[in-house]
């Protein structure tokens, strides 16, 4: 077996059988397209065997037979139709891979520069130059019916976050000349790790922001605009404005929605009658002035069902109030209480106790499966759902003098709208390469990724090296050997001037930085709250947006030269011009 990549999406092969499909399989395609009649010459394995055998590996299976030398105009639109309908990536095959390349080409040509899908055949094995005059009519005839790209850049990046920045600046710090779009609307980049610090009264709001063009890389051509849809199929995204933007490969981070909208009450009390939330840059300062101001009464934190960026911050918001509350003899005349939708305190059990010791030094009221459900600002009341231990769900209310609420969070309207969402709406990539499971030619990361571990920043740090490495390996035809374990920080504040520095990786395996005898990660420390306070926001303006990868370099895959290796990898090159 022999498998060329033409695509991200789509490989040809020769001829298989049906011992060849469990690497196939193995290798990540999802679907195998048989371009060969049936009974074309007689040492031809039965097509009837190879769609068991592809049944039984669960890839999806199209029988679309073509007579050689005789593709019909007939034959390219339905290739092209069961393409755009695939779940990919593809394999295709017939007798030599020809028929399948050809297919292939002239579906593309309809979308893309001639020389550049004549280019990709060719890098392929194919030589289908003799093929040109038909290729260009094919391009002409895709003119009338599809928008052309005005502008193409190698790699494309939705958002300009956390996860979208620090991959463009890790991308030129190993390929300085390399063609970066970066499309992101707003004029402000935020420090939001900082806001949590903000709502204790240690950072000044202004800290945590700076202009987005202090922070865009200067090599990359920045769209100062928003993305309205992705079309995978034509390898373009569609702005707000109607342009069209080309990519060979596609980075997506655009973070999560903050889902305030959830919570009938919420959005209209959100800065005022005690109703507020570090979530938000411009709420912060209020957390902090109902901390000072509030000398009796109940204060009540809560936090959402998962997946939420920064697991921690709804308690990092509380330790701090409670801390000082006591500091300045208040904290028992406050009652306190956590309000979680969930069954414990941290997703990890090692940094429980710990916590715990917290919990009871500030006489907090733990609240377990506490769902929020409505506020009520003026009439300073929320009303809970709670999950008891027969099943049953009853709804509580609650009186407040202040609420701090952390909102549920979905994926982003883009990404839940769009092919490249997985069943519940995030990005649909893999955890380990973060390549999209769909869309070869596409990557993901950030809080909008529909992976397992922890939204946080220091996530992000980790990820940024893996995309970047993967994606110029994409870019060359390469394997992907580039892998993220999953690790994600919490710096827990847990006092003004202690830290609970919880790090982990996928399963909750914990993951430390620092040696235990200078930072024991499951215990309250003076220099994890030095390193949150002044090493950290520095790292992250300094470093990772900048492309130094200190402590965060990716995790790397042995060279292991296979036959069979087919990673679905570089899509056709073109001329590297903005």
């Amino acid at each position: 077996m022999e498998i060329r990549t033409l695509s991200p999406f789509f490989s040809v092969s020769p001829q298989i059988t049906p011992e060849d499909v469990g690497v196939i399989a193995a290798l990540g395609f999802k679907t195998i397209i048989s371009n060969r009649p049936d009974q074309e010459s007689e040492s031809q394995p039965d097509n009837t065997l190879i769609r068991a055998a592809t049944e039984r590996a669960g890839l999806d299976w199209h029988h679309m037979p073509v007579i050689s030398g005789n593709i019909t105009e007939q034959d390219v639109d339905q290739f092209q139709d069961l393409i755009h309908r695939a779940n990919g990536p593809v394999l295709a095959f017939c007798r030599t891979g020809t028929r399948c390349a050809s297919l292939w080409a002239m579906s593309q040509a309809r979308q893309h520069d001639v020389d550049a899908v004549l280019q990709a055949t060719q890098a392929a094995g194919y030589d289908l130059t003799g093929s040109r005059q038909r290729l260009l009519a094919q391009a002409s005839r895709g003119a009338g019916n599809l928008p052309q790209a005005v502008r193409r850049h190698d790699v494309v990046i939705v958002g300009g976050g956390a996860g979208g920045l620090a991959t463009a600046a890790s991308l030129l710090s190993r390929q300085p000349d390399l063609n970066i779009g970066v499309i992101e609307p707003a004029q402000h980049h935020y420090y939001q790790p900082g806001w949590t610090l903000v709502g204790g009264g240690v950072f000044d709001r202004a800290q945590t922001a700076r202009p987005m063009s202090q922070v865009m890389p200067k090599a990359v051509h920045w769209h100062q605009t928003a993305v309205a849809q992705f079309e995978p199929a034509a390898r373009e995204v569609v702005l707000e404005d109607g342009e069209r933007i080309g990519y060979r490969i596609l980075v997506v981070s655009p973070g999560l929605k903050l889902n305030w909208e959830a919570i009938p009450g919420l959005q209209e009390s959100l800065g005022s009658h005690g109703v507020t939330s570090n979530y938000r840059f411009d709420l912060a300062p209020y957390t902090w002035e109902l901390v000072q101001h509030l000398k009796q009464g109940t204060a009540l934190f809560t936090q959402p069902p998962m997946p939420i960026k920064c697991a921690g911050a709804p308690q990092k918001a509380m330790y701090l109030a409670c801390n000082h509350w006591q500091r300045n003899n208040r904290l028992g005349q406050i009652n306190t209480e956590f309000c979680t939708a969930g069954a414990a305190l941290f997703g990890v059990q090692d940094y429980v106790p710990a916590l715990m010791e917290y919990v009871e030094r500030y006489n907090i009221q733990l609240a377990f499966q506490n769902t929020l459900l409505q506020v009520d600002g003026p009439g300073k009341r929320a009303v809970f759902a709670r999950s008891k231990a027969n099943g049953e769900v009853e709804h509580i209310e609650k009186a407040f003098d202040m609420i701090h609420v952390c909102p549920p969070q979905i994926a982003p309207d883009l990404i839940r709208n769009s092919p490249l969402a997985n069943a519940e709406g995030w990005l649909d990539v893999s955890p380990e390469t973060l390549q999209h499971n769909q869309y070869g030619d596409i990557f993901g990361l950030g809080d909008g990724a529909g992976t397992p571990n922890a939204k946080t920043a220091a996530a992000v740090r980790k990820q940024a090296p893996v995309v970047a490495e993967n994606v110029l390996a994409a870019l060359e035809g390469q394997p992907l050997r580039s892998i993220y374990d999953g690790y994600g920080s919490c710096p827990l504040t847990v006092e003004r001037g202690r830290i609970v520095l919880a790090e982990f990786t996928y399963g909750g395996k914990l993951a430390p930085s620092f040696p235990s005898w200078l930072i024991n990660g499951t215990r309250p420390s003076r220099l994890a709250w030095l390193l949150k306070e002044k090493m950290l926001p520095w790292l992250y303006w300094q470093g990772m947006l900048k492309g130094h990868e200190w402590l965060a370099a990716p995790k790397r895959l042995p060279h292991e030269p296979n036959r069979h290796e087919a990673v679905p990898a570089c899509d056709f090159k073109e001329p590297r011009q903005p």
